[in-house]
């Protein structure tokens, strides 16, 4: 199989060696094949420099809730470890204790605490220390929300009947404790959509409750998570066999297989492939179905080229999660190259205590012993 010559494509995406092969019941060549001792006379032991080389990210498309970016040259164990600690361990600010002083609405008073819980909140995480027992202005956040459904005296038949039929998330008050006041002046503590519906009221209905919100992280309650979600999938990869042309009578239809602009159709009924559009296509398979394409084409996925996508809901603008989440990342390897220098210290002189670690430095990192 062949690429068109005219590829906006790096030459080194058409390398067999990073291809999962796409089939119409099955994938192949999952696993990576270049590591020490696959190819004779090759050496693939793991080489930073190379690594720097081959490692590339780059965005693709940014809005104010989402981010579509490419990471290339890791392997999948990496790229998952990031989409994981982006969903469950990048911090956020969520309401965990709700004293309910009324509540004469319909819902519960438990299924009232949950929906409350999950409104994602406007405030930065590393203003606060994680709440270990005590509340305090540096790790708890106070809200109050009191909100009584009345009926409008007078109202017109087409027009609204009740005043505050609808509890928000915008009806969240705010209320400063110790050096809030002056932290937040420029942006107060709210909900980051005011529009949330948490309850519906009729005359006579009262809601008034105090709510706690403290730091944590996703994988203690999906609450805490930063994002809605965070997903990424392999870079497609559509090869045409010269050997074998799709005919020109059945070039529409060969085209139709695959999503919108993937293929393109020259006057004269000629193929081929657009990749400025290949990542749009979804891999269906369907012109495997197809008995007179055999053989024209393979489908084809980069083994090492993830797309990812990201949705926020917090205070964390979408371009800033995954720098988030290596931030976390790093730490993690920090804990392990301290833990290690501490095993090296041992093994060098067991009779003596375990050298002193001086810590992660301001990055996160360790400095491990050179003996």
């Amino acid at each position: 199989m062949a690429s068109s010559s005219s590829s906006h494509l790096p030459a080194s995406v058409f390398n067999p060696r990073r291809h999962v092969g796409v089939h119409a019941e099955r994938v192949s060549d999952v696993a990576s094949t270049e590591f020490p001792g696959h190819y004779p006379g090759e050496d693939h032991s793991w080489n930073l420099a190379k690594f720097k080389e081959n490692l590339k990210v780059s965005v693709k498309r940014l809005s104010q809730r989402s981010v579509e970016f490419d990471l290339v040259g890791v392997d999948a164990s990496i790229a998952n470890a990031f989409r994981r600690i982006m969903l469950s361990e990048v911090p956020t600010i969520a309401i965990e204790d709700v004293f309910v002083f009324n509540n004469t609405s319909v819902i519960h008073d438990e299924i009232l605490s949950h929906r409350l819980g999950l409104i994602p909140l406007n405030v930065d995480p590393r203003l606060f220390e994680f709440r270990q027992d005590i509340p305090l202005d540096r790790n708890t956040l106070v809200f109050r929300l009191n909100v009584t459904c009345e009926r409008i005296k007078k109202a017109s038949k087409d027009g609204p009947q009740y005043i505050n039929e609808y509890v928000r998330s915008g009806d969240l008050e705010w209320v400063p404790q110790g050096e809030q006041e002056s932290v937040f002046a420029s942006n107060p503590p709210a909900a980051t959509n005011k529009d949330i519906v948490i309850a519906k009221l009729r005359p006579g209905q009262t809601i008034e409750m105090e709510l706690h919100a403290i730091k944590g992280v996703g994988k203690e309650h999906a609450k805490w998570s930063p994002v809605a979600t965070a997903t990424y999938r392999l870079h497609p990869l559509i090869l045409l066999n010269p050997s074998k042309p799709v005919p020109p009578h059945l070039a529409q239809k060969f085209a139709s297989c695959f999503s919108s602009g993937v293929v393109k159709v020259s006057p004269d009924g000629q193929v081929s492939i657009d990749d400025r559009h290949l990542r749009k296509e979804t891999m269906s398979r369907e012109v495997l179905r197809h008995k007179e394409f055999e053989g024209c084409v393979e489908l084809k996925r980069i083994r090492d080229w993830f797309i990812f996508s990201v949705e926020s809901e917090g205070p964390y603008t979408p371009e800033s999660l995954f720098p988030e989440a290596i931030k976390v990342m790093r730490g993690k390897i920090a804990s392990i190259r301290e833990a290690a220098e501490a095993l090296l210290a041992d093994s060098h002189d067991l009779g003596a205590a375990p050298a002193a670690s001086s810590g992660p430095d301001a990055d996160g990192d360790v400095e491990m012993d050179g003996a």
